[in-house]
């Protein structure tokens, strides 16, 4: 397993529609999931250790989120033949495990995954209001491992900034996780 960095934020660059099957049994878009203050699209899975090792802190930075008008959405686009872990029936099953409070969505020609440029899992895309790319950093100083009850929570900031300002941080650290699982093409 080879640990991925995500390159850094492309400010400006405009957030990619997609209309993706989620585990509530509905479909989802851009304009379904975005909040009036922006959007966090988060590249996610279930079987990444790396994932795994945020997904609580994630959650929680999440729910304070939507209080400041950001929406957020997971997308899950690894290889579900290779990873069987990450099936629909597993997303579904993690989610409602743990009361997601955002759409946990199904990407399985994996198309959104390559127009976003999403590496790893996690993977982050904060956009503003006007839903252009102000973050592409990490959770916190999580690896995986969970960073210490007392890490700085970069992406929360972040995006916290970028609610109240439409503007993200200049300096940013790049996540790390584990590569997105391509099928064979």
């Amino acid at each position: 397993m080879v640990a991925l960095n995500p390159p850094v934020c492309d400010f400006g660059q405009p957030a990619i529609d997609f209309n993706l099957p989620g585990t509530d049994g509905q479909r989802h878009t851009l304009a379904s999931c975005r909040g009036p203050n922006g959007l966090l699209v988060m590249f996610i899975c279930n079987h990444c250790p790396y994932v795994q090792a945020i997904i609580d802190r994630l959650i929680r930075d999440c729910r304070e989120l939507s209080q400041l008008g950001i929406g957020c959405v997971a997308i899950m686009s690894n290889d579900v033949v290779a990873y069987p872990d990450d099936s629909p029936a597993n997303m579904k099953r993690w989610a409602e495990a743990l009361d997601f409070p955002f759409p946990y969505l199904y990407d399985a020609d994996q198309s959104v995954a390559r127009a976003y440029g999403a590496v790893c899992t996690p993977d982050f895309f904060g956009y503003n209001a006007d839903l252009q790319l102000q973050y592409r950093g990490r959770l916190d100083a999580s690896g995986r491992n969970p960073g210490p009850p007392e890490a700085r929570r970069e992406l929360f900031e972040a995006m916290r900034q970028i609610a109240e300002s439409g503007q993200g941080p200049s300096e940013q650290l790049a996540s790390i996780g584990c590569s997105i699982k391509w099928a064979n093409a």
